[in-house]
């Protein structure tokens, strides 16, 4: 069995007013390989939720943002959406019945019609996702009044989001773990007003969903390093 980390570094970016709207971005990516991979033209790959919190919609709509990422440029992947997958294999991949670990596959392989759907869709890999986008810090304060003169806003708040995700990456062809990536990323937005609140947004969900995209994209394509 292969045994590899790859770090791809940490990333910082400052936004400033008076530079560019935007906030300040940290951010860590990684995998862990534990298979060889690769892939052909012909076959897909599945992104579902490793879990589902009820009235939480941002891992369906992360789970969509990483479907669309994984799929475009001239490396893009086949990705099959996770709605169209799950209701095609009802009910053996809902998350109440879904295999929690690769050692559960071989005896959900066996089961009438499972393996024939999924050769159907060419599926090759199975990617879980696990994780969510949180605010963890924040403060300051921001006052708007309106009068005779006219109006305005005045002072200063910032706030702090992290997102953070875990992709484990499942190879149906072994029924094994090929391993995993991960996404750390930590964003300082500031909203400093002088009349005119002036936001300056840290999107760290966005910046996790593409981190996350390019790496499962090498991972799955690119051959374990030496």
């Amino acid at each position: 069995m292969i045994e590899a980390t790859r770090r791809t570094g940490t990333i910082l970016t400052a936004g400033f007013a008076t530079l560019a709207l935007s906030g300040c971005i940290t951010s860590r990516v990684e995998d862990a390989r534990e298979g060889m991979t690769g892939i052909e033209d012909d076959e897909a790959v599945v992104i579902l939720a490793k879990s589902y919190h009820l009235g939480n919609e941002t891992e369906d709509k992360y789970i969509s943002c990483v479907e669309d990422a994984l799929s475009r440029g001239s490396k893009g992947l086949r990705v099959i959406p996770h709605r169209q997958f799950v209701d095609s294999l009802f009910p053996w991949f809902e998350p109440r019945t879904a295999p929690a670990e690769t050692r559960g596959l071989p005896k959900l392989m066996e089961r009438p019609g499972v393996a024939e759907r999924i050769a159907d869709q060419k599926v090759r890999y199975i990617i879980w996702l696990d994780g969510d986008t949180d605010r963890v810090a924040g403060g300051g304060s921001l006052s708007c009044a309106v009068g005779p003169g006219g109006g305005g806003c005045f002072g200063f708040a910032w706030w702090q989001n992290d997102a953070d995700y875990n992709a484990a990456v499942w190879d149906l062809k072994g029924l094994e773990s090929a391993g995993s990536v991960t996404a750390d990323v930590s964003g300082t937005s500031f909203l400093p007003a002088l009349v005119i609140p002036i936001p300056l947004i840290a999107r760290a969900r966005a910046s996790a969903c593409k981190g996350l995209a390019d790496q499962l994209r090498d991972f799955i394509i690119d051959e374990p390093e030496v």
